[in-house]
């Protein structure tokens, strides 16, 4: 097998988040430690990050000679693996560098899991608008088995269940008038201003980053899919707020 792959994939789901179907080119077929992975010089599968888990699905070859199962997506310096097997009895040669390929998302997977990573940015929004705006977004854990947004700072102990109803008001309250939900990459200073004036230390002054924006809420950087419309999140529920070491941790659920 070839050395890894360094060269970067080019992130097709950052043009166009709802796209279940695209196709590329093949640039190796690699093993990764025990995992097999194939390369692609463009994706539409998002791979695991972001506290977004990765998309499934199907690589399929011209002709449908080939049919690699993609169980698990990850990236290593900006290359997208697609690790998975290939269907019983296939012959993996045909895969080869240079083949044009159909990828398929699983799209069940997919539309939870950008349920998920709306319904936890929308709890940012709803932070702001019940006077929580003092506390900063921190750690997203937006899988389907208990996800959570952390924030820094803490809510006082008697005031949590009061501000917990009230969070989750709000944010069924915007999930039923609902807004457009857009991600774009942009210049840095004209992502500053989708952002209210200003971004994150982490983001480098001479990048162009990815920005996604709410219907008319300040925007926020963020590289995963989501939604098209808020009002497709369906109903959130506020599960339970718990603050430690001055953290505070809100944890949510949405309708199936």
């Amino acid at each position: 097998m070839a050395e890894i792959v360094t060269t970067p994939t080019k992130l097709a789901y950052f043009d166009d988040m709802w796209a279940l179907q695209s196709t590329a080119t093949v640039l190796s077929l690699q093993e990764d430690g025990a995992r097999l992975a194939v390369i692609l010089d463009s994706t539409i599968f998002h791979p695991q990050g972001g506290g977004q888990p990765a998309d499934t699905g199907l690589i399929v070859s011209t002709g449908e000679e080939v049919r690699f199962l993609v169980e698990d997506v990850r990236s290593k310096d900006g290359a997208v693996f697609h690790y998975g097997k290939f269907e019983e009895g296939q012959d993996r040669s045909k895969l080869e560098t240079g083949k044009q390929v159909s990828l398929v998302v699983n799209e069940e997977r997919r539309k939870l899991n950008s349920r998920l990573h709306s319904a936890g940015h929308l709890l940012d929004i709803c932070m702001k608008n019940a006077g929580l705006s003092n506390l900063e977004p921190g750690k997203g854990y937006h899988f389907p088995d208990g996800p959570f947004v952390e924030y820094k700072g803490i809510i006082p102990q008697d005031q949590i269940q009061v501000k917990q109803k009230e969070l989750e008001n709000e944010a069924n309250k915007l999930i039923s008038i609902g807004g457009k939900v857009l991600a774009s990459v942009l210049p840095y200073n004209e992502a500053a201003e989708w952002c209210g004036g200003s971004l994150p230390n982490y983001i480098s002054k001479d990048s162009n980053p990815r920005i996604l924006k709410f219907g008319e809420h300040i925007g926020c950087p963020c590289g995963g899919t989501h939604v098209s419309d808020i009002s497709i999140i369906g109903n959130l529920k506020v599960t339970q707020i718990r603050t430690k070491k001055g953290l505070t941790k809100v944890s949510y659920s949405i309708s199936p």
